[in-house]
């Protein structure tokens, strides 16, 4: 087969080219250019000649021809504007995944069948199986990835089954210490280069200056939200461990985020705009006079105010359910796709790193209720809620609230 590999001049993506090689496939490496722009990146961090310089350094190491792509212009419109427009919105996006959806197996995927290739090849840590239903039609499955410590299958969750028909992960059955073996007994250029740390190709930022090309910073109330509030509050009760789904009529109300206003608490502080914070952060408010650290808890871009809570089990980090609205439900796996009125368990997650959850999904002729058997800690709309079943991923939908 012929297969191109999207070669980024770390080790993961150069051991998968590595590997293909010589498993005796025709391979090439392609090298995208997808960012240039260093506004608000902090200095030294991914920097893509160097990048470049070492994915041809890899491609010569292992034999197969190099190529360069530039995928600016398509990752500032479909990754970057974005990014601009949800935290416009008060919302938190995941720019690697839209990355994965809008340019790895989008725009790249395009570039590379151009060569006259089979398949393309990345080095995330997951698993794709296909096999045939009953109607011999070909299904892939996007399956974790053999190192629960370095799983990236939530990075794909948005992919379809088109996309997935081309996309091959050749590292996917090992662990990360394999991997830097392999590449170290190869004497690959890559083999002892840090991973990239940040958003995909753009690297680690400084947000709130990241964000400034586009959103005015404006003077806002920081106000900290005591857990008396709490008390009284018919929602909280909602999302209290031990708390019995009783009947769906409750499930509107424990997806629904508390509503706070200044009168809930006091303000201690200022901040320089509302959306560039985000719910769970802890870093980047500097109001001193806590014992223990203040969190992000809400924003309120309407009215400029960030609301905060003292200390990582303040109640208003956490809550039971979520909502996605059915314009944005995705399925993986089409064949598995639930009906309006449909129940069904899964485990979720709701960011990378997340340990999976267990939840009962509850589809709607609105959209998607999740309701974890355990209250979850910063759910965040904007972000990505995956669900998995025995190991495989089997949708996904953005947070709307």
């Amino acid at each position: 087969m012929k297969i191109a590999v999207g070669l980024s001049g770390g080790v993961d993506s150069s051991v998968a080219a590595l590997l293909l090689k010589e498993q005796g496939h025709e391979v090439i490496a392609l090298f995208m250019q997808n960012w240039h722009d260093t506004t608000g990146t902090l200095f030294g961090d991914c920097p893509w000649k160097d990048d470049r310089a070492i994915a041809e350094l890899v491609a010569k190491k292992i034999g197969i021809p190099f190529h360069f792509v530039d995928l600016s212009d398509e990752y500032r419109k479909k990754v970057v504007d974005y990014m601009f427009e949800e935290y416009k919105m008060g919302r938190t996006p995941n720019p690697d995944v839209l990355c994965n959806r809008e340019i790895k197996f989008d725009a790249f995927l395009k570039i590379a069948l151009s060569f006259g290739v089979d398949y393309v090849a990345t080095g995330h840590y997951c698993r794709k199986e296909s096999f045939k239903d009953n109607s011999g039609k070909l299904i892939h499955r996007i399956l974790a990835g053999a190192d629960p410590n370095k799983d990236q299958s939530y990075f794909l969750c948005q992919l379809n089954q088109d996309q997935l028909s081309k996309a091959i992960f050749p590292i996917g059955e090992l662990l990360k210490p394999q991997v830097r073996e392999i590449a170290q007994r190869a004497s690959l250029p890559s083999a002892l280069k840090r991973d990239s740390q940040g958003i995909c190709f753009v690297g680690k930022i400084d947000l709130p200056l990241f964000l400034q090309q586009k959103l005015e910073p404006k003077d806002g109330d920081v106000v900290e939200i005591y857990q008396e509030w709490y008390n009284s509050n018919d929602n909280y009760r909602l999302c209290v461990p031990g708390f019995d789904l009783v009947n769906e009529d409750n499930l509107c109300s424990m997806a629904k985020p508390y509503s706070y206003s200044s009168e809930s608490g006091k303000i201690i502080g200022q901040h320089n705009g509302a959306h560039f914070y985000t719910i769970g952060q802890r870093r980047g408010l500097n109001i001193g006079g806590h014992k223990e650290s203040l969190f992000i808890i809400s924003t309120d871009i309407t009215e400029n105010v960030i609301y905060v809570g003292e200390g990582q089990s303040h109640p208003g980090l956490s809550r039971k359910a979520l909502f996605i609205d059915s314009s944005e439900v995705h399925w993986i796996r089409e064949d598995l796709a639930m009906k309006a009125g449909e129940t069904r368990d899964f485990e979720v997650r709701i960011r990378y790193r997340q340990p999976l959850q267990s939840g009962k999904l509850f589809m709607k002729k609105e959209g998607l209720y999740i309701v974890f058997d355990q209250p979850q800690r910063g759910i965040t709309p904007g972000q990505f809620a995956a669900w998995y079943s025995q190991g495989e991923m089997i949708g996904s939908g953005v947070i709307l609230r």
